[in-house]
């Protein structure tokens, strides 16, 4: 057999000869000769492959041949497209502010007291999450406190919030300090808020931000005290009354850090009791206070009394002012406002701590040209035990 291989472009050309002799008999007899030889042209095309790549996400999948059967393959690549992120830019607070409640006003300053709370609110716009801030407290420049609080947003806005209570631990120029270091979100600020806190063991004879801030306090409680800025007897004489309204008895001068927590508390009240009078006066007999009542139910002024002693106690009931007379009586009584006979509101020395009259409610006499210009003929004066 003989094989001959032609070449061309996209074929193959095999030539076989085949020379086969009839070597049995019986092909022989049949006629059998030597064939010619024979030429088989067999043709074949060759086929380029094709690769498909197809662009998906997961899973590459490859075509692979199967035998006798001619396939194309075809790969599928899976391309991950990463997208950088852009830097997040640290804003700037365009708007900050520091609150301090708790305080009290005397002229410009805001003051108060050691060891009293006062609130401090901060607020911040816009609103950054993760934002934390370092808070400093200190007394004349020492330090005595240092926190760390993390802002909350305010419901409904774009505005952060803190909230914090500081009390100084002694007297002196309180300082807060809020301070907020640069992150990769919000740059960096700072807050700060002062008050004074006041020295409060203060005696008569004492002068200061304190002795004003005590008669504020004591005025506002309605007590009559005149705003001198010197603890003095109209001082002391509201103390006592002050004492008194609490129900801590008479004759109590002082001040100790209980009645300053009362006082800066708003603790006391006088409770009228004659509401329908309009302008008039009220004597509670039982903790020896007089006072004096604006339109039926505000109380104007509030005095210390000395009334009617166990053998000639004060007459209880409800009267009129029928007289007025000032200046002194033949008998000593000073200013005087007669409700009742002999019966008065008017100023006598002495004006002790104790029931000590003839049945007058005696007022010291310092109070009582204040008391005299109060009243009015007609108005009502109402005496009773409680």
């Amino acid at each position: 057999m003989k094989v001959r291989v032609g070449t061309g472009v996209g074929s193959v050309t095999l030539l076989l000869a085949v020379a086969m002799a009839c070597t049995s008999a019986g092909a022989q007899a049949a006629g059998c000769t030597a064939p010619k030889a024979a030429v088989v042209t067999i043709t074949t095309t060759t086929t380029t492959p094709t690769v498909t790549t197809t662009t998906t996400t997961g899973t590459t999948t490859t075509g692979t041949p199967t035998t006798g059967i001619t396939t194309t393959p075809t790969t599928t690549v899976t391309t991950t497209t990463k997208t950088k992120r852009k830097p997040v830019k640290a804003v700037r607070a365009t708007s900050t502010t520091l609150s301090l409640a708790g305080l009290f006003t005397v002229g410009k300053a805001k003051v108060t007291v050691p060891h009293r709370s006062v609130e401090i609110s901060g607020r911040i716009r816009p609103y950054v999450a993760g934002q934390r801030f370092l808070v400093s407290e200190s007394v004349d420049g020492s330090r005595f406190k240092t926190v760390k609080l993390a802002a909350r947003c305010l419901a409904g806005t774009n505005t952060g919030s803190f909230d914090l209570k500081v009390s100084a631990p002694r007297p002196g120029r309180v300082t807060v300090k809020v301070r907020h270091a640069t992150t990769k979100t919000m740059k960096a600020f700072k807050l700060q808020g002062s008050f004074d806190s006041l020295n409060p063991n203060v005696g008569p004879g004492a002068t200061g931000v304190f002795v004003e801030l005590l008669q504020q306090r004591l005025a506002a409680l309605h007590l009559f005290i005149p705003q001198t800025g010197k603890f003095d007897l109209g001082t002391e004489l509201a103390l006592d009354a002050y004492h008194r309204l609490l129900g801590e008895g008479e004759g109590i001068e002082t001040l100790g850090p209980k009645t300053v927590t009362a006082l800066l508390d708003g603790d006391g009240s006088f409770h009228v009791r004659f509401a329908k009078q309009g302008n008039h006066a009220e004597g509670d007999l039982s903790d020896q206070l007089l006072a004096f009542i604006d339109d039926g139910t505000k109380v104007q002024w509030i005095f210390p009394i000395s009334s009617g002693k166990p053998s000639t106690p004060t007459i209880l009931g409800s009267f009129q002012i029928y007289y007025k007379e000032p200046e002194y009586t033949s008998d000593g009584m000073y200013f005087s406002s007669f409700f009742h006979g002999g019966y008065a509101i008017h100023g006598y020395n002495p004006a002790p701590d104790y029931p000590a009259s003839h049945g007058c409610m005696r007022l010291p006499m310092v109070d009582a040209i204040p008391a005299f210009g109060w009243t009015r003929v007609g108005d009502w004066v109402d005496t009773y035990y409680t």
